[in-house]
């Protein structure tokens, strides 16, 4: 049975069919009836409302007619998807003052968190794991999960990470989470318990982990980030007792924690009784010449977390990543959690444990980094053609690159002029605890575009640059500055594109 807000009555004023053309009109005014929203047949309708079918059939045609509904040939028919959903405008009709128009859509974004996944996600492998995983289940296994995870995935991703990373861990130490998000979470909840009410967090970091270290009930301490990685010295100092680091791949700057400072760090855990956190958010896209390094927590696994994702090599909206926690803290994260979820997806689990399996996460391993490679060589060989005064710092790896800047060099101003050429991007300093005192730099997303597009960007980057310095250079005395010359499109000479760590 179908349910009008009012129904139809054959001693009313006006025809059946107007009546029921009247209340679907109505409907989708006031909201009810949403765009897309398919309709019951003709039938069944006339069934319900005890017409004749030719009463709906007629008022179903009006309403085609009239575009409050559409009919799709093999699907029936629905409510007009063009129509605007209802709103306060449907409840209060005074008119919405007019919005500004909107800038036309930019035709590059190299904001980082773009990755193509979707395209490339290895849909035939997952769907034949998933279905796998669905008939192999046994009784009792669709319940409830295990707060850590189902034991597949946590054998498979033990093997996993000892394998790859060179995790020293078993089963019982991996808890499957909903993200990174989720672990980073559960840990500040425990940490505290443990002495630790402050974080320190790399500076500069992902602008979101600052203020979601915060939210979660702990104190985020900014410490400077180098080339070598994360200043120990400065660490020791804050006086916190546990850091969130990124020593593979830091995030911006690309920086790989050296050897030093590695042994450094795990002095300082040792000597504070301290915790480290290490995410390894993009390990898996390692493209250096250089050996990837194996995971901290190898070094000391009752001091370090290591935390990892399948956000950048599968796809983010499968919310699936991983803790391997010490035994000292694991408890505790099972007993935080069990105040807030029942687990994770188990069969989102039981797939990704057979596509591990099976040696088809590997093989889209091989040509996901295939892809991702040759995309950051085009940019990075573009950048060196048309910004010979850029230093390209950090590792080559992950899913973007840190753009050092010449210190005269305007960042809001370069990021303004890019995006009235069609390119979004960020300036480094938006990822800085204080960005006055930093350098300017540029951080450039790389995975969601082609080769292509990530060439003609950095011919429109170096075009933003020499617009913004020949601005800079009318407003001060004298010629035009060196950099300006040197970043113009024509007649610049060939550069050297430095890399660091």
């Amino acid at each position: 049975m179908w349910n009008f807000s009012r129904n139809i009555s054959r001693n009313a004023g006006e025809s059946l069919t107007a009546q029921l053309q009247n209340i679907v009109r109505s409907e989708i005014a006031q909201g009810v009836l949403h765009p897309g929203t398919p309709m019951p047949s003709t039938r069944r309708l006339a069934a319900d409302l005890s017409v004749s079918r030719s009463v709906v059939v007629e008022a179903y045609g009006q309403l085609v007619a009239e575009g409050y509904l559409e009919a799709v040939r093999g699907s029936g028919t629905r409510v007009a998807r063009h129509l605007a959903p209802a709103g306060a405008a449907s409840r209060d009709q005074r008119p919405e003052p007019a919005l500004p128009v909107s800038p036309p859509a930019p035709w590059i974004d190299l904001r980082t968190g773009g990755a193509d996944s979707t395209p490339h996600f290895p849909h035939r492998e997952w769907l034949a794991s998933y279905q796998r995983a669905l008939y192999a289940v046994r009784p009792g296994q669709l319940d409830y999960p295990p707060l850590a995870g189902t034991a597949p995935l946590r054998e498979e991703l033990a093997r996993y990470m000892g394998r790859v990373r060179g995790v020293r861990t078993a089963p019982e130490q991996v808890m499957v989470v909903s993200g990174f998000a989720q672990g980073l979470g559960l840990l500040c909840s425990v940490l505290p318990h443990r002495g630790a009410p402050d974080m320190a967090v790399e500076d500069p970091c992902h602008q979101r982990l600052r203020g979601f270290v915060k939210d979660a009930g702990m104190r985020p301490l900014p410490i400077p980030v180098d080339r070598e990685g994360i200043d120990v010295e400065a660490l020791a100092r804050s006086g916190a007792r546990a850091v969130l680091v990124t020593p593979t791949h830091q995030f911006p700057t690309g920086a790989v924690l050296s050897g030093q400072r590695r042994e450094a760090l795990l002095r300082w855990a040792h000597d504070v009784d301290g915790w480290i956190v290490e995410d390894d958010h993009d390990g898996d896209l390692w493209f250096d010449r250089a050996p990837r390094p194996l995971a901290l927590q190898r070094r000391a696994p009752d001091r370090v977390v290591h935390a990892g994702t399948v956000s950048k090599t599968l796809v983010p909206g499968l919310r699936l990543g991983w803790l391997v926690a010490p035994p000292a803290l694991f408890a505790d994260l099972e007993r935080v959690r069990a105040h807030r979820d029942l687990g994770h997806d188990v069969l989102t689990q039981l797939a990704f444990a057979d596509l591990m399996a099976s040696g088809a996460f590997d093989r889209h391993l091989r040509s996901t980094r295939a892809r991702y490679r040759g995309r950051r060589e085009a940019l990075t060989d573009a950048l060196q053609r048309h910004l010979p005064e850029a230093s390209l710092l950090g590792a080559a790896a992950g899913l973007h690159v840190y753009v050092g800047l010449p210190r005269a060099a305007d960042e809001e101003a370069l990021v303004a002029a890019a995006q009235r050429r069609g390119v979004r991007l960020r300036g480094g300093r938006e990822f800085h605890a204080a960005p006055h005192r930093s350098r300017p730099a540029l951080v450039l997303g790389y995975g969601a575009h082609s080769r292509t597009g990530l060439r003609r960007a950095a011919a429109e980057l170096a075009a933003g640059y020499a617009e913004t310095a020949a601005a800079g250079s009318a407003g001060s005395a004298g010629s035009a500055p060196k950099a300006a010359r040197k970043f113009s499109n024509t007649g610049s000479p060939r550069g050297v594109l430095m890399l660091s760590g």
